[in-house]
């Protein structure tokens, strides 16, 4: 520094801070070996607090307003020590100004998922993402806290530990709301709220406070959104039978329309007819389980009593049972189906099974009729002597 920038820093008498950024948190004013001119004009403008540090304690905080620095309105003053020249010497004292308006481009997500419980999927998991905003309510705290003796302390500096805390609340806060998945977009904002006033909470001793908390969206892992668009689909189309003829007819007029082409749209057509009635039948498939097949009508017995057999006609055979492979339902399968399938490796003791009459698919296992069709392994050892 010259001489010249050297008298003109003794000889500033007027303190202020114009803040042309948009991410400055706190400002270390610049003077020449801290030493300030007793009765120097200090300026703090709306939204700014200004705190003076003196020998690395916080003496004074003025909040906005036209001072002029004097005894009288510095209580550390009467405290300083080794002036040469009485009160009106020149004191020494660090000047931090503390922007205190909301930091509104602050950004957080979840690095990882969030697993929840939830009443229509069980267990998912969900991201999350958003914006909030921060302050400083407590410049003291602030700068004891985070600031430190940082003479340019910006957002990026604190914005990282601020995202921490929210994910780490995020969780929690999700499960206690008690909402279903596909409710949360209608209950962000009431989430959110009380988010925040947990988060103010918890920074209290920070001086830092958060007046908005924004949830902008929460999505499901891609596999269970793509489930959800196909039954979307579904209820879309509504009766497939009736869309299967809408199509087929579409088909039929066109290729009469096109003599030239009509065996190929016939054809497409009916390809698209075939295709419809194939949806339509896994939809039936997949919305109730097909009733099992009434036993086949038995012969009159006949009118002669000598002819009478002597003992009841064996059961039929009906084909009753369904199998889960390889996440399809298969059936209706007889007995003798059921052996087939346990003879390829389909039906275990672990495979999925159904009747009309059951509650729930069940394990092979645990269905005596279908147990003993399953291979037995040998009993155990006896024990030795």
């Amino acid at each position: 520094m010259g001489l010249f920038d050297k008298i003109r820093g003794e000889l500033i008498d007027i303190i202020e801070w114009l803040d042309d950024s948009r991410d400055t948190m706190v400002y270390r004013f610049p003077r020449y070996q801290n030493e300030i001119k007793m009765g120097a004009k200090l300026v703090v403008r709306e939204s700014q607090t200004a705190v003076f540090v003196n020998e690395g304690t916080i003496a004074d905080v003025f909040q906005p307003g036209t001072y002029t620095l004097e005894t009288q309105n510095m209580p550390v003053l009467s405290t300083l020590k080794g002036w040469k020249y009485g009160f009106n010497s020149p004191f020494k004292a660090e000047v931090y100004f503390v922007s205190t308006r909301q930091f509104t481009d602050l950004k957080w997500g979840t690095q990882n998922p969030i697993m929840l419980r939830d009443a229509d999927f069980g267990m998912v998991r969900v991201r999350a993402f958003g914006g909030f905003a921060a302050r400083v309510v407590n410049p003291g705290a602030f700068l004891k806290e985070l600031v430190g003796t940082d003479g340019l302390f910006k957002t990026d500096e604190v914005s990282e530990y601020l995202r921490q805390m929210i994910v780490g609340r995020l969780a929690g806060a999700l499960a206690h709301a008690q909402v279903a998945v596909l409710d949360l977009a209608a209950n962000q904002e009431a989430i959110a709220a009380r988010l925040a006033g947990v988060l103010t909470e918890e920074l209290a001793p920070t001086g830092i406070a958060i007046p908005k908390f924004i949830i902008e969206n929460v999505s499901l892992p891609p596999e269970v959104e793509q489930a959800m668009d196909k039954r979307t689909q579904m209820g879309v189309l509504g009766d497939l039978n009736k869309y299967t003829q809408f199509q087929t007819a579409n088909a039929i007029e066109n290729a009469s329309k096109n003599p030239g082409g009509a065996g190929d749209a016939l054809g497409i057509g009916l390809g698209v007819g075939l295709g419809q009635q194939a949806a339509a039948g896994m939809y039936q498939q997949i919305q109730a389980p097909t009733p099992p097949t009434p036993p086949p009508a038995q012969p009159a017995p006949s009118a002669q009593p000598d002819q009478r057999p002597a003992g009841p006609p064996p059961l039929p055979n009906v084909a009753e049972w369904y199998i889960a492979v390889n996440g399809q339902q298969v059936g209706p399968l007889d007995e003798a189906g059921l052996r087939s399938n346990t003879a390829n490796g389909q039906l275990s003791g672990s495979t999925l099974v159904w009747r009309n009459g059951m509650g729930a698919w069940t394990q092979a296992s645990a269905v005596p009729e279908i147990a003993r069709l399953l291979p037995q392994g040998p009993p155990p050892l006896p024990p030795q002597n």
